[in-house]
């Protein structure tokens, strides 16, 4: 009993922040400019947090939900290989201005093609993304990281392993012309050897232009930050606009619903596609991550035009069905007229173009007996 109580305290550090050992915690002492930080509204008495302790649970709720990890099936992983395509490169290294796609490779790894420009959102290649953490339930990434070509940015929303890879950023960074990240996290990167005068770091509502055509800003989102157990909010988090004259994106990285999605979607919006969330949702946690109906919700606060969900159908993170975010999430938006991007991993959508809409999950969870006896339809937003 002792060893199985030892074994859920590591699991649920692993999963509820996805940590490792192998990365230094940031200090104070890195060499992002001090008074950039300290003029960041969100930063107060060491650390980035300005709506209280976001993941508020207990030693005692650490351990429950732990437990209920370990020893609680519910469908969390699929019985049967889930369906991929091999990426083909084609549309993401088209260079011509007027068009936008983008190719899912799981959970929040994105190649965005804006109008020519290459950007990568939270890139991780690597199947298990810490010790103790979870591992790629859906098959490896169906793209060699060395087949990448060279991109423009490699766009990070905060600093969990499931979001930031150190193998990943390691390999692209010889190819990577600037990494575009939250304040502070740009000492791991520097700790890895990525070059200092490549990284950008931001804080809310601060923006960086590529060049004159390419905008990215850093926008709110409700989450929290930490690769190990000391090192809580160290470093900023946030979601992101991707913007050229032609075309406009959002990238939520992680979030709970709050009203900052409407903020900005009245201040960048509207939006010809959503990146936002949808999966390793509980109880225990509704401020950092949101339900389905809350993610079609957001869409709307943002003005999106097509929504794509994301973080879903990769990690085993959360104690809910790994179909379920799609089951609840296509209800809600089927019932407020939201249209959808369902692609697999590795497909690419292209906008105005070829927009995937199987539900291919379906059959999946059918091979699987998944039931889910009613899909909520309507929030209490």
């Amino acid at each position: 009993m002792k060893l199985k109580i030892i074994l859920s305290i590591i699991t649920a550090i692993a999963v509820l922040q996805c940590v490792s050992t192998d990365t230094p915690v940031v200090s104070d002492s890195d060499d992002t400019l001090p008074s950039k930080i300290e003029a960041s509204p969100e930063y107060k008495e060491g650390k980035f947090n300005d709506m209280g302790n976001a993941l508020d649970m207990s030693f005692t709720d650490y351990v429950s939900t732990t437990w209920d990890f370990l020893f609680t099936r519910n469908h969390r992983t699929p019985d049967t290989e889930l369906p991929v395509k091999q990426v083909d490169l084609s549309n993401f290294n088209i260079i011509n201005s007027g068009q936008l796609n983008v190719t899912w490779l799981g959970h929040s790894s994105l190649m965005i093609n804006i109008d020519g420009y290459k950007i990568l959102t939270d890139p991780v290649f690597e199947k298990r993304v810490s010790i103790f953490g979870p591992t790629r339930f859906n098959g490896d990434v169906p793209l060699d990281i060395r087949q990448i070509p060279k991109v423009d940015a490699v766009i990070i929303s905060h600093d969990h392993y499931d979001h930031l890879n150190k193998y990943s950023v390691q390999s692209l960074a010889e190819k990577t012309n600037k990494f575009v990240v939250p304040l502070k996290v740009g000492a791991l990167l520097v700790d890895w050897g990525v070059s200092r005068d490549k990284i950008v770091e931001l804080s809310w509502w601060q923006e960086y232009r590529l060049d004159q055509k390419l905008m990215v800003a850093a926008t709110p989102a409700q989450h929290f930050s930490g690769r190990g157990i000391t090192d809580r909010n160290k470093t900023l988090w946030a979601s992101w606009v991707i913007k050229t004259p032609s075309h406009n994106l959002f990238f939520s990285g992680d979030s709970g619903y709050f009203g900052g999605f409407k903020q900005i979607g009245d201040r960048y919006g509207p939006f010809d596609i959503t990146f936002i969330e949808s999966g390793a949702y509980g109880e225990g946690w509704p401020k950092v991550h949101m339900f389905p109906e809350q993610t079609v919700q957001a869409h709307l606060d943002l003005k999106g035009k097509i929504l794509h969900p994301i973080h879903w159908a990769t990690f085993n993170l959360a104690l809910h069905p790994w179909y379920e975010p799609m089951v609840r999430l296509t209800a809600a938006a089927n019932f407020k007229n939201v249209k959808t991007a369902t692609p697999v991993v590795g497909e690419t959508t292209v906008y105005n173009m070829s927009i995937p809409a199987a539900r291919w999950w379906e059959q999946s969870m059918q091979l699987s007996r998944g039931v889910i006896k009613s899909a909520v339809i309507e929030s209490d937003i």
